[in-house]
């Protein structure tokens, strides 16, 4: 399945590192974070990405142009004139990687419909290019599968300021709302998979807000489920969590880094 990543905020929270490069790139443990999530999926077999990319894009297209170079041994040869790299071993990834500019000022749902052509009329994976997780990725496309809805999210229960989400004893999301720290319900942490039915619900254009519209359209047809997650799951908003997410990958004790360990079998539904 292929992977929508929304990188194109400005991450106004953490102005101290996004006033020079798009929140999404901002590295932990010497990488950017997205690369981190991308290292997720890919560990579960999904190697094809659509950055939806916005304020600072050309950052994120730049990065993926000398990933090859920074990621190999190389020979720069310029004796007798001439002007060869020779690319020896390298480490980068087997990745199809699409970036895709959706705009400076675009909302998420306005991303989300720009990047149509290069989903197609097919399911598709999607998160938030902040946050990492040890979302067990198979058995959430197993989730979505069964339940035979139209979207589904990954729940979490933890004190942030996201979207509330309220869900039935079912698991049926009934209603999705902003934020009310006080109240302690789950929030939506992203992880979603989605049927490409939702493009069709993309209304208002580059204004058009994904998670105060067609989510929550999707919640009262009855058609969005939670996939409720009681394990690792952090965004990093500001430099409180940026350094915590660092202290994480210091100590080797970062639950979302999975690719150091066995590769499990990919099943056929998640193919």
């Amino acid at each position: 399945m292929k992977v929508v990543l929304l990188a194109g905020g400005f991450g106004s929270r953490i102005s101290e590192e996004s006033q020079i490069k798009p929140k999404p790139m901002i590295e932990i443990g010497g990488m950017p974070i997205l690369w981190h999530i991308m290292k997720e999926y890919a560990y579960y077999g999904h190697t094809e990405f659509i950055i939806c990319a916005g304020y600072k894009q050309e950052y994120i297209k730049e990065w993926f142009a000398n990933y090859l170079l920074h990621s190999s041994d190389v020979t720069f040869d310029y004796r007798n004139g001439k002007n060869e790299m020779i690319v020896h071993q390298t480490n980068m990834e087997p990745w199809k990687v699409t970036v895709v500019d959706t705009g400076y000022n675009t909302m998420t749902g306005g991303r989300i419909r720009r990047i149509r052509k290069y989903v197609g009329n097919e399911p598709f994976l999607m998160t938030y290019g902040d946050g990492v997780c040890d979302v067990e990725i198979d058995k959430l496309i197993e989730f979505h599968r069964n339940h035979g809805k139209l979207a589904t999210l990954t729940a979490v229960k933890i004190a942030q300021d996201k979207g509330v989400l309220d869900i039935t004893k079912d698991q049926a999301v009934r209603a999705f709302r902003e934020k009310n720290t006080a109240d302690g319900t789950p929030i939506n942490a992203g992880y979603m998979v989605l049927e490409p039915q939702v493009f069709d619900m993309l209304e208002g254009g580059d204004e058009c807000i994904f998670e105060k519209t067609v989510l929550v359209k999707l919640a009262e047809q009855g058609e969005l489920m939670s996939y409720v997650h009681t394990g690792f799951w952090q965004c990093m908003d500001n430099i409180r969590e940026k350094s915590l997410l660092e202290k994480l990958l210091t100590e080797d004790k970062a639950p979302w880094k999975r690719w150091d360990r066995t590769v499990p079998e990919i099943p056929d539904y998640a193919k």
